[in-house]
């Protein structure tokens, strides 16, 4: 089962980011019968822009849900390059009229199987050109998890930030995952720092297959610089492809025989402990 992650150099002009996207897509390697799962980094369509652009491009809520510009083009590529697409992060509106960073999963006929709300906001001091990153300024946290069943296995979806919270990926494999997906646009500070040793130990802690799709590069005149090092990482913590810099594709076969055999090497979900331990005070009674 062949997967391909997009490494890109998204900006502030969604025209240009769509565009960037087709023609990649367009340029995709693949076997012409083959399924093929695509992940995309994190803000895909839009990279920066504070509320007021985010919400412009928000879309509206309807009777079946959330539409938008951005979430019919993206359907629309899933189904005419037929793919399953883990389609990056897009703004979505909110009830409260607020902002979700949202990843939608489509189908090969662009339909949605699943969704995913950024739950941990990136509201940090990085020692960067941006120095101070406050996502809450602009979104609101999602609180659901999500695992959907595919043609590939069960999915999980993370977004970025997410990947320093061991306890939801821990989440996702009680839910039944065998992949995560994690669309991201780690700084290029954080990210030469802990990007790799994080993503590796997300897939050992969950004993599933990472797909880390990220942003690279500087991005709208300088004013952001991500770290790139797209990876597809096995249960093992090994990494099967990556792409250090630049644009570009990459891609692996995932073996599943692999996954069982780790799984059942190492069964580690039926091992685990910490459930609700009791508290030591250092007082015996």
């Amino acid at each position: 089962m062949q997967v391909s992650l997009l490494q890109c150099q998204s900006s502030r002009d969604v025209s240009a980011n769509l565009q960037q996207l087709e023609s990649q897509l367009n340029q995709l390697p693949r076997q012409a019968d083959e399924p093929q799962l695509v992940v995309l980094p994190e803000c895909v369509c839009l990279f920066g822009g504070h509320e007021g652009e985010q919400l412009a491009h928000a879309g509206e809520l309807t009777a079946s849900g959330h539409d938008s510009l951005l979430r019919r083009t993206l359907a629309d590529y899933a189904r005419r390059f037929q793919i399953w697409l883990v389609a990056g992060t897009i703004p979505a509106l909110a009830a409260d009229g607020r902002v979700y960073s949202r990843c939608y999963l489509f189908d090969d006929k662009g339909q949605v199987q699943g969704q995913y709300d950024k739950m941990h906001l990136f509201d940090v001091d990085v020692e960067d050109g941006t120095r101070s990153y406050r996502e809450s300024d602009t979104f609101c946290p999602g609180e659901q998890i999500s695992v959907i069943d595919t043609p590939f296995g069960k999915l999980g979806l993370a977004i970025c930030y997410d990947v320093r919270f061991p306890d939801l990926f821990r989440a996702l494999r009680l839910a039944g995952a065998e992949i995560i997906a994690l669309p991201a646009a780690f700084t290029a500070v954080t990210g030469e720092a802990h990007w790799q040793t994080l993503v590796q130990a997300r897939a050992l802690d969950s004993q599933c297959f990472m797909l880390a799709a990220g942003q690279w590069g500087r991005h709208n005149q300088g004013n952001r610089e991500t770290w790139g090092q797209s990876m597809i990482v096995d249960p093992w913590g090994r990494i099967l492809a990556q792409l250090p810099q630049g644009i570009g594709w990459v891609q692996a076969k995932l073996d599943f025989a692999e996954l069982a055999r780790v799984r059942k090497a190492m069964p580690i979900v039926s091992h685990n402990r910490f459930k609700a331990p009791k508290l030591n005070t250092g007082v015996n009674e």
